[in-house]
């Protein structure tokens, strides 16, 4: 099933050793190579003095949707040692090994697949009680670029088709089993009487992070005879199929799609 980033924001997670929650969700960093979330960023309450630090979708052992609430196989310990990374700035590859090796983590860049030879997050072993790792990671190459971006930030770019453009942004929504970025949800409001629709990322031809805005490729003429997408309902896969149908494009659940290795 498909969530919505709106949705997502403001859940409450749950760590393994306190009823006091680690925080909430603010905001999620997906690689734009993949589209798949990398962290969620989660706001702390007063317990760390509302730091904003990273939780890995790895961690995350149940997910109850209606109660809005994320348990992580993670303590308070875990999370107060974490490295402190600056949320509001890029966050680098050196970071993210720093993270990733902190709790034990394989690095999901190092290997094919949406999580580094597998579709799914791994249930990685947690590390001890003071947050020290119990596995031995050994350093990857140095990078020193990074494809993380906001998904918030992303909520509010210009869509661009081959012949002008067609509306903005308005929020993304994520695969639940393996947190794969499935579509844009957009809306034409500037240009044709707020017609919503679905975009797959592997439809963007090109994106400018710094104009903040998407290509794709794609006519206008077929956006606006594309099926639309009422937000306020749950997204089936029938609506998908048609979605995809109309595009002449493969389904992300189809081994033809890039990154595709589920069943339906």
């Amino acid at each position: 099933m498909l969530r919505s980033l709106v949705d997502l924001e403001h859940y409450t997670l749950l760590g393994t050793d306190s009823p006091i929650p680690l925080g909430k969700v603010h905001d999620i960093y997906f690689d734009d190579e993949t589209w798949v979330v990398r962290y969620l960023v989660v706001e702390t309450g007063s317990w760390l003095d509302s730091r904003k630090v990273l939780i890995s979708p790895r961690a995350v052992r149940e997910a109850d949707w209606p109660s809005k609430l994320l348990r992580v196989g993670l303590t308070q310990a875990q999370v107060r040692n974490s490295p402190d990374i600056d949320v509001d700035q890029p966050v680098s590859r050196q970071q993210e090994r720093a993270y990733s090796s902190y709790y034990g983590y394989p690095y999901y860049w190092e290997r094919a697949g949406l999580w580094g030879g597998g579709p799914y997050p791994e249930l990685v072993r947690p590390g001890s009680d003071d947050g020290k790792s119990v596995w031995n990671v050994p350093p990857a190459p140095v990078q020193a670029d990074t494809h993380l971006r906001s998904g918030r930030a992303v909520g509010g770019y210009h869509i661009h088709a081959i012949d002008g453009d067609i509306g903005h942004a308005q929020g993304l929504l994520v695969e639940e089993q393996t947190w794969a970025i499935r579509f844009l949800f957009v809306t034409t409001s500037n240009w044709w009487f707020g017609h919503h629709l679905l975009m797959a990322p592997e439809w963007i031809e090109r994106v400018s992070w710094s104009e903040s805005a998407l290509y794709i490729d794609l006519t206008r003429a077929q956006v606006l005879d594309a099926p639309t997408y009422d937000p306020a309902s749950s997204l089936e896969r029938e609506a998908e199929i048609g979605t995809f149908q109309h595009y002449g494009r493969p389904g992300y659940w189809t081994t033809s799609a890039p990154g595709s290795e589920r069943v339906p």
